[in-house]
């Protein structure tokens, strides 16, 4: 991708960044076409679970995740773990991209500066998750330990975004800035991809398991846009200080976090146990609603 950039000389003119970044989406797409066809060729027929009485392939989804967020209400770690992980999975869905706006505006939408970048910051979501998984394995760590430690470097990144409402020295005003927060992001925010999900399955009922991920994800993918929204209409209100919103960010990221630390894994484990025996009479997650 580099090399492409290279040949066509996108830094040299407007001209030559939005053609250099034209055939760089062409060429991806090229390659994404060629790796994903095979799939549908390959993959054989994996018998999955029979559609419950009274649903279908439009409807089972809907019905699912109701069931699951009704039943979800009876247990009172994993609703915990749920608000937090709305509240969180907001904060930093947000915060990527309210930085995101802040870096093109730095690197002046350079296709070559924001492709390094982007390499730079995989190479270090890899050795950030890494680093992560071996820290835990060696020293015995939980995954609610992990992740409140991951969480912590999720609200200094709020923190180093609310630092320039006021000032434009720091809070990604510079290039420099960028360039630390690609690696930044990738050794200690990162892994929160990985932790959030694993803390999903050590407060979910087991025989239910899919239903309750199936739920989160729902969850996740609703914060996704509802703060995007909010922090527009925060850079607005306050004059067009693309900085600003680091405040609601950083607020919403302390609050969701008292959430995480009510959450008790014994207690979780304990409510789950009871609940599978209850759901084995009642059979909530079968025809009934």
């Amino acid at each position: 991708m580099v090399g492409i950039l290279k040949l066509l000389k996108s830094d040299e003119s407007t001209e030559n960044n939005t053609k250099a970044f034209s055939v760089l989406i062409a060429f991806s797409g090229g390659v994404w076409l060629l790796c994903a066809t095979p799939w549908f060729f390959l993959e054989q027929r994996r018998v999955g679970l029979k559609l419950p009485p009274g649903t279908n392939f439009l409807t089972v989804g809907f019905i699912q995740v109701y069931i699951a967020f009704k039943e979800c209400m009876k247990l009172k770690q994993t609703l915990s773990y749920l608000i937090f992980y709305f509240l969180m999975g907001d904060v930093l869905n947000t915060t990527v991209t309210v930085i995101a706006t802040l870096q093109n505006s730095v690197v002046a939408y350079s296709t070559l500066q924001l492709t390094l970048l982007l390499i730079v910051g995989i190479a270090a979501q890899a050795i950030g998750v890494y680093i992560f998984w071996l820290a835990q394995k060696k020293f015995k760590i939980s995954t609610k330990a992990m992740l409140s430690f991951n969480v912590f470097w999720i609200i200094i990144l709020t923190m180093w975004g609310l630092v320039g409402v006021h000032t434009d020295k720091f809070g990604f005003k510079h290039v420099w800035e960028i360039w630390v927060y690609q690696l930044f992001y990738g050794l200690m925010v990162c892994p929160w991809y990985a932790y959030s999900q694993t803390m999903i399955s050590e407060v979910s009922p087991l025989p239910q398991m899919f239903l309750f991920f199936a739920l989160f994800s729902v969850v996740g993918k609703t914060s996704a846009f509802i703060g995007p929204f909010v922090s527009s209409a925060i850079i607005t209100a306050s004059g067009n200080n693309n900085n600003m919103p680091f405040a609601f960010l950083f607020g919403l990221s302390v609050a969701s976090t008292v959430f995480l630390l009510m959450v008790d894994i014994e207690k979780s484990r304990k409510e789950c146990d009871a609940f599978v025996e209850a759901e084995e009479t009642r059979k909530a997650f079968g025809t009934d609603m």
